[in-house]
Parts: C-alpha cells; sequence; structure tokens
C-alpha cells in the first residue's frame, strides 16, 4: 500500500488535487455569486487579494494567523457589499456587458492600487499548518496537514453554500431575487438586500480562497490571484454556474488534467488542460456537467 501512494501516478494525483482544490474555492465563490444575483465578477481573484492584503500584513504586526484570517474574510466581505452597491448596483436591469466591463476596469484598478501601495514585492505568509511531506517506510507521499486541511476547507464550505441555498430561507429568497426580482419583491423578499448578501458571502468565500493560495507556495503579490481566477472560472462552467459541488468537481478536474499533462507530456502545455476541458464539456453539456436541465411551463 505504501509503495502505490508513493509511486508516480499517485505523486500526481496528490499534486493535482491539491492544486484543483484551489481552483475549486474560486469556482465556488464564482458559483455562489451567480446563484445569488445573476452577476460574473470578473474581479472576484482581485478583490480577495486586496482583502488579504489588509489581513495577513497584519502578521508583520504580531498579530496571530487566524485573526488575520478573520479580519481577511471580513474585509473581503464588506468589499463585496460596497461594490455591489456602488458599481453594480445602478447597472441591474442593463445589458450584462456593462456588469462585465466595469468589474474588468475594477480588476486593474485593484492591482494597480495594491501595487502602488505594497509594491510587487512577494510577500510569504507562514501557513497554518506543516507543509512537509509525509513518509511511510522511507518512502515521500505527497500529502502533508496541509495540503489536509485545503480539501477539509474546500468540501466543509461547498456543504455549507449547497445546504444555504437549497434548505433554508435565505438561500430560498437570494435565488428567487436572482432569477425573478419584481416577483420576489412582491412575495416580500428585501431584493436588494439579498443582493448586496450575496455578494458578501461570495466575497468572504473568495477571501478564504485567497488567504490559503498566499499561505501555500505561490506567496503574496498583486497579480497572484489571475491564473487561479482563469482556472476557477472554467472550473464553474464546466461544473455548472448552478451547482457547488460542480465548483468541486471542476476544479479538481482542472487541477488533475494539468498535472498529468505537465507531468507526462509538457509543462508548456499543462495550462492548455482546462481549455480543452472546457471546450469538450461546452460541446457535450453547456449548462454544465452538474446542472440540471430544468422545464418550466409558461
Amino acid at each position: 500500500m505504501t509503495t502505490f501512494l508513493a509511486s508516480p501516478f499517485m505523486h500526481n494525483m496528490f499534486a493535482g488535487l491539491a492544486q484543483g482544490v484551489l481552483y475549486s474555492l474560486l469556482a465556488l465563490s464564482l458559483v455562489i455569486i451567480w446563484q445569488s444575483t445573476h452577476v460574473l465578477n470578473f474581479a472576484q481573484g482581485a478583490m480577495a487579494m486586496f482583502a488579504t492584503y489588509i489581513g495577513m500584513t497584519e502578521i508583520d504586526r504580531g498579530v496571530g494567523y487566524w485573526w488575520c484570517v478573520i479580519i481577511s474574510v471580513t474585509v473581503g466581505m464588506l468589499f463585496g457589499g460596497l461594490a455591489e452597491r456602488v458599481l453594480i448596483r445602478p447597472l441591474y436591469g442593463k445589458p450584462e456587458i456593462n456588469a462585465i466591463v466595469v468589474m474588468v476596469g475594477f480588476l486593474g484598478l485593484i492591482e494597480a492600487f495594491v501595487a502602488g501601495i505594497w509594491t510587487g514585492v512577494t510577500r510569504n505568509i507562514p501557513p497554518p499548518f506543516s507543509q512537509i511531506f509525509f513518509q511511510a517506510h522511507g518512502q515521500v507521499i505527497l500529502l502533508s496537514p496541509f495540503v489536509i486541511f485545503q480539501f477539509v476547507l474546500a468540501v466543509s464550505i461547498m456543504l455549507i453554500a449547497a445546504a444555504v441555498f437549497r434548505f433554508t430561507k435565505l438561500g430560498l429568497q437570494l435565488r428567487a431575487s436572482a432569477l425573478a426580482p419584481e416577483v420576489a419583491r412582491l412575495l416580500g423578499v428585501r431584493v436588494s438586500r439579498m443582493l448586496t448578501i450575496g455578494w458578501m458571502f461570495s466575497a468572504g468565500v473568495g477571501a478564504v480562497a485567497a488567504v490559503i493560495i498566499a499561505s501555500g507556495n505561490f506567496g503574496l503579490y498583486p497579480t497572484n490571484m489571475n491564473g487561479i481566477f482563469v482556472a476557477g472560472f472554467i472550473a464553474a462552467v464546466v461544473g455548472g454556474l448552478e451547482s457547488p459541488v460542480g465548483a468541486i468537481a471542476g476544479g479538481l478536474l482542472i487541477g488533475l488534467t494539468e498535472q498529468f499533462i505537465l507531468s507526462y507530456w509538457s509543462a508548456n502545455f499543462a495550462s492548455l488542460g482546462g481549455i480543452i476541458i472546457l471546450v469538450l464539456a461546452l460541446m457535450i453539456r453547456p449548462q454544465g456537467i452538474f446542472t440540471r436541465s430544468v422545464e418550466r411551463r409558461v
């Protein structure tokens, strides 16, 4: 058993899953914001990165790691709510491209602002758990306490998000506000509040993802979320923008594909793994692998 876990195949499996879980967290934040507002936030990664800078740089002042995480997530949620009220709210009812253009511009503004304050030097954030791989009978297994923490965190957030949207009154109101805001208002739902809560929820999950990414091997710098965001966006589309489970599955699938291409083909083509999966998914099941087609009577 130990020999199998330490084999090259399992090394690639563990490395791919460790990378894929990062994509999954970003994908999950996009699924949350889509389910609650039907808007795709292309500045999600940059907003999460900014919140991480605010919270995690407090480590330099002697603040404990977990307190810094709480600060980052809180700032991320407040930032998300503020962005919805100031930038997105005036665009409801307008062409969808308007919100996309605004958030892409906001992405560039955030990155320039962060680089101007904290410079572009990579900051190393100490991880909360050991990154030393396990060993058994003298053989290395590419799993560490930190990687296991990533898996548990991603699955926990997925279960919480799925439970909120499926089984709670808040989740029902969030989905109703996104799908039929006028009907929701007639039923007494405070749609504007629900849209803000949806952005806050999503931004909080994005901040968690950014903190984990910065605490790993990536470090923290102004553009560290760009590549992760692209992969997370692809994962969300492949898994289905209506499915938290799909976000996790899509992220893991892309992470594994990239790792096996890197290992058995060429590192130059590893980033094409997600594109290949996206094209195949759109051809076979454009609504997403885990999104069910629902017929509605008119």
